[in-house]
């Protein structure tokens, strides 16, 4: 599997000189998978320079198909997909999975955004590309489905008001993990949670807030990357990923979150799980 990064922030883009290493879009991640079939993680502002790139191949000719996988519904999270544009032309297939008790629900949801007040398209209707919406329930007693070979799981983190799938994608006895929007409580990540991480090759982690923002912030319903490093060596993941950065936080802050998540890491045990800040057009092979 291979694993790109096209949008690495929350909350808003984050435009500017002091974002130009890390980049400025908001979430959204390509998983290629071993027969090359795409799965896109999140829609958020990042899949539109996605779409760009894919309008090169099949999907300019109306030929492409994907799994898109949200993980909620926030705006910086679904905000790129009205201008994604792959999705206008006729022939092209997508399938969209996100959290909901019913298709129907979510499909309503994601029609929320192509409200006239919000988009001139009006309705997903008025796209050219077949577009299907399917729910995945996070509280399932058997979390799992195929999809194109891929066994897919998925588990809810509390996210502030409200909740946020976790999915990790296997292939082949290789593993990734995108746990983005994690609030956990005190305790850390439920039992169920990190089961879904563990032994995980790649576990791509919500990182929003240092230890301190995150403890003036805790409604918001995001991870600092203490809670990031805490879970990945409990589940003792491979590697850990920081994503999820707050764009008020620069280039240079970021990295000092790096330095620190590695000094945590190694100080709790975990000197053998690597650490890799996420930043636009970074690949990764599984």
């Amino acid at each position: 599997m291979q694993v790109t990064f096209w949008g690495v922030r929350g909350s808003v883009p984050a435009p500017g000189p002091e974002m130009n290493r890390y980049g400025g879009n908001t979430s959204c991640v390509e998983l290629r998978t071993q027969n090359d079939d795409l799965f896109i993680i999140d829609a958020g502002t990042g899949v539109i320079g996605l779409g760009r790139k894919l309008m090169a191949g099949a999907f300019g000719k109306g030929g492409g198909e994907a799994a898109v996988f949200l993980s909620h519904a926030h705006w910086d999270h679904i905000q790129g997909f009205p201008f994604f544009p792959p999705i206008f032309l006729p022939g092209n297939k997508f399938t969209i999975y996100g959290p909901g008790r019913s298709s129907s629900m979510l499909e309503g949801i994601l029609e929320g955004q192509m409200n006239p007040h919000f988009s001139p398209l009006y309705t997903m209707k008025n796209l050219g590309a077949s577009i299907g919406v399917a729910a995945v329930d996070g509280a399932a007693k058997d979390p799992s489905f195929d999809c194109k070979g891929v066994t897919v799981r998925a588990r809810l983190n509390p996210h502030g008001g409200t909740k946020a799938l976790a999915y990790r994608f296997e292939e082949n006895g290789r593993s990734m993990v995108y746990a983005s929007d994690a609030g956990y409580p005190p305790g850390g990540p439920s039992v169920d949670v990190l089961q879904l991480y563990q032994g995980a090759d790649v576990l791509i982690h919500d990182c929003t807030y240092s230890p301190e923002d995150r403890a003036e912030r805790m409604a918001r319903g995001f991870s600092s990357i203490a809670d990031a490093t805490q879970a990945a060596l409990e589940a003792k993941v491979k590697r850990l990923v920081m994503f999820h950065y707050d764009q008020d936080y620069s280039d240079d802050m970021v990295d000092a979150l790096a330095q620190r998540a590695r000094r945590l890491l190694d100080e709790g045990g975990g000197k053998d799980i690597e650490l890799t800040p996420a930043r636009e057009g970074l690949t990764l092979t599984i």
